[in-house]
């Protein structure tokens, strides 16, 4: 006799377990808080509690002795002109990687789509490189100069802007292109008109992130020695100078905040998209604006580049090296596994203390009017403060190891990933769909946690989880930057292979360390167009 086999009904799950709903997906991550909870009463020392006290209170009285804050506004300039030239170089050399990257344009020019895929392939070691390694090795090669940090930031930032406009030409529709063609346009005229005025705003939105993050890969190019405000941010918090501390982090606070509000005004007023991806208004003017923006920036680079004393003819004047002799027997027997073990477990644990903590602290304090200025507060402290820094200050109560370093990361990303909900969750309240949801929710009786969950976050999720899949990568990147607090990762014995120029462990570590990042960040990718797609 044939088995009778009935369909499932719609809706119905034929697995036992039901899925959680797409809002609970965002607090899935925040679970690592219960062995988290259970681990840090080991952790604990008492030995730094007072001192913690002591910082915070520094902060409502922060130094204001007019030699401090001549040398803090002069960290805080050369701070800023790093970052600006870095991100400018990165920008230049980012656009020109992105068009030779991309498919479209290949296919176009020669019928073929290899060599796209060659650059790509190409592009992704240097990206996989943490700027800290950059500006260490640069240092040991030419000495301390700003050219040094300038270059530490423009390479892999170059990297990461090819792989953003790579893919975003190759995601513009080419029914104009194809057109153009058609009618006897030539290929480059044709790419240009079709593809140029369609990629600008996408282009710039990306840059103007990315001139955040070179704000802040500046500071920490200065945490560990190559100049401007991190240097003395670092000096003043070994020394337990906390009044003096808070001078210079008030200072780069106002810039940081200062930055990110023109950059949201210039977005608003090019109409370029939201970078969370989520309030994307199309382009609402011609890219004009944009390159005459562009050229009136020229001279102020130059301007910049000659009050730093940024010469690039000095970093073809190598250093004396001593003679490399590899001995590659004791490469081979450095424990391995078990550093790559704890890199990944690192990254991992940040990033699911910075992903779900995000969400959980907002529905936290939902209820309470004041709750919102708090949380944008302590996110531009956690964007503002350099992870290095946080390690150092989280010694004072806890012992050095994974969870220290994973904690500091975790607050870094966290005020990444908190602005970045805060602004999409904002402007999905100005949507019929999620705000309607919402007022539904409340009509029906439902806490305003409910129905935040429930209303603005459903719409969210995927795209916020989609973010903190790059974040991830993001964060393994990173994980470098917190070696010096023990964690025992792969980050630990590379600053040490930097500092005593171990060339053959050097070696092996940076290409260990930018294949297990390629491989994150293809992970990482296949996460976000999953979750994308559904």
């Amino acid at each position: 006799m044939t088995p009778v086999v009935t369909a499932p009904r719609p809706g119905h799950c034929p697995w036992p377990f039901q899925p959680p709903a797409a809002p609970l997906l965002m607090l899935l991550p925040a679970l690592v808080l219960l062995p988290l909870a259970a681990l840090l009463p080991g952790l604990v020392h008492g030995g730094g509690w007072e001192l913690i006290g002591q910082f915070a209170a520094a902060a409502l009285t922060p130094s204001l002795d007019p030699v401090l804050l001549g040398a803090a506004f002069t960290g805080l300039g050369v701070t800023v002109g790093i970052a600006l030239l870095g991100w400018a170089l990165s920008l230049a050399l980012g656009l020109v990687g992105g068009v030779l990257s991309s498919r479209t344009i290949w296919r176009t020019l020669l019928a073929e789509a290899w060599p796209a895929e060659l650059i790509r392939r190409f592009l992704a070691v240097p990206r996989s490189i943490h700027e800290l390694l950059w500006g260490l090795l640069f240092l040991q090669l030419v000495g301390l100069q700003p050219a040094v940090a300038v270059l530490a930031i423009a390479i892999p930032y170059a990297a990461l802007v090819a792989r953003v406009v790579g893919d975003l030409l190759d995601a513009l529709p080419t029914a104009p292109l194809d057109a153009l063609r058609n009618a006897g346009a030539g290929a480059p005229g044709a790419l240009l008109t079709a593809l140029g005025p369609a990629l600008l705003p996408g282009a710039f939105s990306y840059g103007g992130y990315r001139l955040e993050c070179a704000l802040r890969s500046a500071t920490l190019l200065g945490v560990f020695g190559l100049g401007g405000l991190g240097t003395e941010l670092r000096l003043t918090l070994q020394s337990l100078q906390f009044h003096e501390l808070w001078t210079g982090l008030w200072l780069l606070l106002a810039v940081m905040l200062l930055l990110e509000g023109s950059l949201r005004l210039l977005r608003r007023r090019w109409g370029m998209p939201g970078r969370f991806g989520l309030d994307a208004r199309g382009v609402g003017r011609s890219g004009r604006e944009l390159l005459l923006a562009l050229l009136a920036l020229l001279p102020v680079l130059v301007l910049v580049a000659r009050a730093l004393g940024v010469n690039p003819a000095s970093l073809l004047v190598w250093q004396a090296l001593p003679p490399f002799l590899p001995n590659w027997p004791v490469v081979l027997a450095l424990p391995w596994g078990s550093m790559v073990g704890t890199t990944v477990l690192l990254t991992l644990l940040a990033a699911a203390l910075a992903v779900g903590g995000a969400p959980l602290l907002l529905l936290f304090v939902a209820p309470w009017p004041w709750g919102r200025l708090l949380l944008q507060g302590l996110w531009a402290l956690g964007r503002l403060w350099p992870p290095p820094l946080t390690a150092l200050l989280l010694l004072f109560v806890l012992k050095p190891g994974l969870v220290t370093a994973a904690l500091a990361l975790a607050f870094h990303n966290l005020g990444v990933l908190g602005r970045l909900l805060l602004e999409a969750a904002d402007s999905a309240a100005e949507g019929p769909a999620a705000g309607g949801a919402e007022l539904a929710l409340r009509c029906a009786g439902c806490g305003p946690r409910l129905a935040l969950l429930y209303g603005r976050f459903s719409g969210l999720a995927r795209s916020y989880l989609a973010y903190g899949a790059y974040r991830a990568d993001v964060i393994l990147r990173e994980t470098v930057v917190v070696g010096l607090v023990g964690a025992a990762g792969l980050g630990t014995l590379l600053l040490e292979a930097l500092s005593s120029f171990a060339v053959d462990q050097l070696l092996a570590l940076v290409a260990v360390y930018a294949a297990l990042t390629l491989v994150g960040e293809d992970l990482s990718d296949r996460a976000r167009r999953r979750l994308l797609a559904s």
